[in-house]
């Protein structure tokens, strides 16, 4: 353990869950749903641990509620005996109404409203979802509350498991881009991706 956050700020390592069971039937929108991992995602996932923890010196687990992040979460902390925080913050986006729909009945179903979503989410949110405003603070919430725990634990190397969603916020944020290119941002399943918070500012290394 480190005696607290170097001057190079602290390393968010980012581990998007594997696949998920409606994942497996084509691309649908889970969001909030509580979709558990597939054998297959739980193997993505496994496999991304197993490939990088040499490289990388952790000093505690942050993950999504959600069990296809939390799951692997627990199993892992324990595996490495890592100290586990369940954030809430860190949960995907609530799409609303479009939750556990496939895209492609939504762009056949709703074509202008999909279509706008998809190209300018800043200027539409699905029937009682979240904005991607309110998605981008509870994000920000949710780095503030990481920050202070390391703080409060002297950490600078966390593992944090999480949703694509958020990845691709953390892209946009960290690159200064705008919201609406939140959904073009890399994110796939399985793979890790690494963000230093550096006095309050999100930077790629």
């Amino acid at each position: 353990m480190s005696d607290g956050q170097s001057e190079s700020g602290l390393v968010l390592s980012l581990l998007r869950h594997g696949e998920t069971r409606l994942l497996a039937k084509g691309h649908i929108l889970r969001g909030q749903l509580d979709d558990p991992l597939t054998d297959k995602g739980c193997e993505q996932m496994t496999t991304a641990f197993d490939n990088y923890l040499p490289m990388h010196q952790w000093q505690a687990v942050i993950s999504s509620p959600l069990s296809r992040c939390a799951d692997i979460a627990r199993q892992k902390s324990a595996e490495y005996q890592l100290p586990l925080c369940i954030m809430d913050a860190l949960g995907e986006m609530d799409f609303g109404e479009w939750e556990g729909r496939a895209t492609a009945e939504l762009f056949e179903q709703f074509p202008d409203e999909m279509a706008m979503w998809w190209q300018t989410p800043t200027q539409f949110t699905p029937p009682d979802g979240e904005s991607v405003d309110a998605f981008a603070e509870r994000i920000d919430d949710a780095l503030v509350q990481m920050a202070q725990f390391a703080n409060t634990h002297r950490y600078d190397r966390l593992c944090v498991i999480t949703h694509g969603g958020v990845i691709k916020y953390l892209y946009c944020k960290a690159q200064g881009l705008s919201l609406d290119e939140i959904l073009k941002q890399p994110a796939e399943l399985g793979e890790f991706h690494t963000f230093i918070l550096q006095n309050n500012r999100l930077l790629l290394p």
